[in-house]
């Protein structure tokens, strides 16, 4: 049997995708998204707890996350986990868990963005699923993460 690093997370964003373009060319967008998970204790009362996690998309997934996320949208990713190290100015070894984001769907209603298309649009219900979005398959350097 082979591996797996499957990840699948639905959260909201913490904060407007922050975009870069590598001196390759290539695009990247860089976010947080919060989940929250909510229990009972021992004596019944609600415990609720929020986890971050760093999410990266690259090619034109990075391009539809710049352009249509924004702070508080909820979405749903795939992808796998990565951790990078580097050692900081004084010398000591950091790490960073990230999430590449390989397939992404945006829920709930859709944002104010105009549409380019010439016919009357089709509500959108606050539930609905809009399609999910696959990466582009091309491997990324890691040494060209610039963060």
């Amino acid at each position: 049997m082979g591996d797996l690093n499957k990840v699948m997370l639905i959260g909201n964003l913490t904060k407007d995708p922050e975009a870069k373009t590598l001196p390759s060319g290539q695009s990247l967008s860089n976010f947080s998204l919060a989940t929250n998970r909510t229990w009972k204790d021992k004596d019944g009362s609600k415990k609720e707890q929020a986890e971050f996690h760093n999410i990266i998309a690259w090619g034109k997934l990075a391009e539809i996350c710049n352009q249509y996320l924004k702070k508080g949208a909820k979405v749903y990713i795939e992808g796998r986990l990565q951790t990078r190290s580097w050692d900081d100015q004084n010398g000591v070894k950091k790490y960073r868990t990230e999430i590449i984001a390989e397939n992404l769907s945006m829920l709930g209603a859709r944002g104010t963005s105009t549409s380019t298309s010439s016919g009357p649009s089709k509500p959108q219900s606050q539930d609905e699923e809009l399609p999910i979005i696959q990466a582009d398959e091309e491997e990324i350097n890691i040494e060209d993460i610039p963060f």
